[in-house]
């Protein structure tokens, strides 16, 4: 054998005893980073779907997420970065407070998921709509509980088109930064900025007197001001979501990788736009996003390495990684902190946030978007009948919107959790927003509404789901309706692209006036609800959508929605808060609170526990979409008939006089 040969069979054993994940050298003239990437983690300290299956010590575990898996996965590319002296940027692109029960930890003064980005050393985040769930103040006392301003030098919250007023805490203390300028290990240069879409600020829950500037000019200024500023790389944080970044890559040049979220899409491959690379890494923390760059000194051109390191963009984060010592640590503190939380706002009915309250063979999906379903049966019926229970007066109707209802209840599929339904995964799907006690949680509001009115509900929540999309789209308890989509606009007035609704787009409607949860089939207590109808229904929602029925009237007079008192007093908005309901101890009774109790509230199965009914495994016909003939069909028969009717008799007019 040859040396030629020798030393070409010693080269293919080489390139074949090389690891899986491998970094291939950079050519001379290229520096290489790494960016790392989450968003909207929603206060998903712990894995989840379920959590109640979640086991630290079995590799089996089927959960996903979890911080203390992140850490794990985290310091393991560090290390193998490391080897070829590769810097590792740590970002994140909003959305990381506000879903699970851990949110509620906020309010109480905690910041602990930014805590734990700290600790898990991020480069730099921004800010997402759910860092609004509880008001700008909360915000601001969760970043000065999170070291800010003085935490900027380390993990800087970019909020580059947030304008605060003046005298609030978030200016006056300097807890928003416009950029960060950031000198990596290898001599490259990283200029960064953040931005918050326009989407993602119409679906904020109270952001107080904050402005909100124009994206693309925002993102112009930034890059210009960077540009200014000698970087290599410029890199924005938006909580827009994909369509908006792609808007923003194609109007705004400069840009060379967008780190988005909002709309928690896993992009296992970038979107690339002109010169700008789009990432984005899903949602919950179930991967973490990985994109390797080569940058080139000469040309200024950014390029992606994955492919040549046969390295993916998204790595799942399952029960494959073992926790981190450090970070689990941290998190079982939060727990414990969370479940005295918890005991204060139960007055000590429930003190363990991973507590069984119920058993479930199957799972209660909140799918498919734009319909009725299971689970936003189950949660406007908990509104409904503990409402009912809890004040002791009928509740005819309860409203529920998908924007509130973040995703299914998943019972446990382990063989020591089967079936159960934890208190965290019930609050997980319902637990948003706050209310004037300053507790996590949506408070209920009991209110009075005409017949006349419950129709125009109908109609608007029609409307709102052909409209504004699935977030708006409205779930109901005491009411079924038929309804044609196609009836729900006229046409859209010209010019100023303002669509005409019909106010015909529901062809019925029937009031449940029985028992319980109301049957599939009719069993002779529905009641129809006729136009026109005066009669005082009651109405029981939570502050948050209550507060948009009088934008309804403003915008729509013909389908105005006017809340009442028990004698049919208007109630002004500003007396909102007065009609919000209490339990026996005192305590606003939250909408998550009505739904875990209702869960437990059913007859009693194996083990021991409530046995939620097979009637939610499926829906119940109350939402139902029906093909009849369109009513915008017959408004033009009627306008071309009109048209007949007065033109054929002038033609004939006409044409008479010619001959005589």
């Amino acid at each position: 054998m040859t040396k030629k040969s020798l030393l070409f069979i010693t080269l293919v054993l080489l390139l074949f005893s090389l690891p899986a994940q491998t970094t291939l050298s950079a050519a001379p003239d290229e520096l290489t980073l790494t960016i790392l990437h989450t968003n909207d983690e929603h206060s998903a300290l712990i894995p989840h779907s379920p959590a109640i299956d979640h086991d630290p010590a079995n590799p089996n575990d089927p959960t996903r997420g979890g911080f203390a898996r992140l850490a794990t996965l985290i310091d393991q590319i560090k290390a193998r970065k490391a080897q070829d002296a590769e810097p590792v940027l740590l970002l994140n692109a909003g959305d990381f407070l506000g879903g699970t029960a851990f949110g509620w930890l906020a309010p109480a003064g905690q910041a602990a998921e930014l805590s734990i980005l700290h600790a898990l050393g991020y480069h730099a985040v921004t800010v997402g709509n759910h860092e609004y769930d509880y008001g700008p103040d909360v915000l601001a006392t969760y970043l000065l509980a999170a070291g800010y301003p003085d935490a900027h030098q380390h993990t800087p919250v970019l909020a580059s088109n947030t304008r605060p007023p003046q005298g609030h805490p978030l200016a006056e203390s300097n807890l928003l930064r416009d950029t960060a300028v950031l000198e990596l290990e290898n001599g490259l240069t990283v200029g960064l900025f953040g931005l918050i879409g326009v989407q993602a600020i119409s679906y904020t829950a109270d952001t107080g007197d904050i402005q909100f500037l124009d994206q693309h000019q925002t993102a112009q200024e930034m890059v210009a001001s960077l540009q200014a500023s000698d970087v290599d790389l410029i890199i924005a944080l938006t909580h827009s979501g994909l369509d908006e970044d792609i808007e923003l890559a194609q109007n705004v040049s400069g840009i060379d990788v967008i780190v988005g979220g909002h709309c928690h899409t896993a992009l296992f491959e970038p979107v690339i736009v002109g010169d700008t690379i789009i990432v984005q890494a899903g949602s919950l923390g179930s991967y973490l996003g990985q994109l390797e760059l080569a940058y080139n000194r000469q040309t200024g051109k950014v390029t992606t390495r994955n492919e040549l390191n046969n390295n993916p963009y998204l790595l799942p984060i399952d029960g494959s990684i073992a926790p981190h010592p450090q970070i689990a640590a941290m998190i079982a503190d939060y727990t414990q902190q969370l479940n005295h939380l918890l005991a204060e706002m139960t007055g000590g009915h429930s003190d363990d946030v991973l507590e069984i309250v119920a058993r479930s063979p199957f799972p209660l999906v909140n799918t498919p978007p734009l319909q009725e379903s299971p689970l936003g049966n189950f949660i406007a019926d908990g509104m409904r009948l503990i409402t009912q229970q809890v004040t002791g007066n009928r509740v005819d109707i309860a409203v529920q919107a998908n924007g509130s209802i973040r995703e299914s209840v998943i019972p446990g599929t382990m063989p020591h959790t089967l079936d159960a339904v934890s208190f965290y995964d019930i609050v997980n799907t319902i637990g948003l927003g706050y209310g004037p006690d300053g507790n996590a949680g949506y408070p209920i509001v009991s209110v009075y509404i005409t017949g006349e009115e419950t129709r125009r509900m109908l109609e608007v929540a029609v409307l709102l789901a052909d409209l504004m999309g699935d977030t708006y789209f409205l779930q109901f308890s005491g009411l079924r309706y038929d309804f044609n989509p196609n009836n729900a606009i006229l046409f859209t007035i010209p010019f100023i692209n303002q669509p005409l609704p019909s106010s015909r787009a529901v062809l019925s409607a029937d009031l449940y006036t029985g028992p319980g949860y109301q049957p599939v089939v009719d069993n002779g207590y529905y009641q129809p609800l006729e136009r026109g109808d005066q009669q005082l229904y009651h109405l029981v929602t939570d502050t948050y959508i209550l507060s948009f029925l009088p934008m309804v009237g403003d915008m729509l007079p013909n389908l105005s929605i006017v809340p009442k008192d028990a004698s049919g007093n208007p109630i002004p908005q500003d007396q909102f808060d007065h009609f919000i309901v209490h339990s026996p101890d005192g305590n606003e009774l939250k909408v998550w609170q009505t739904v875990v109790e209702y869960a437990a509230s059913h007859p009693v199965g194996a083990g021991g526990l409530s046995l939620i009914p097979q009637y939610y495994q499926d829906t119940a016909n109350r939402i139902n979409p029906v093909s009849s003939f369109p009513y915008i069909v017959l408004v033009y028969l009627l306008l071309v008939i009109i048209v007949l009717v007065i033109a054929v008799p002038i033609v004939l007019l006409v044409r008479r006089k010619r001959r005589l």
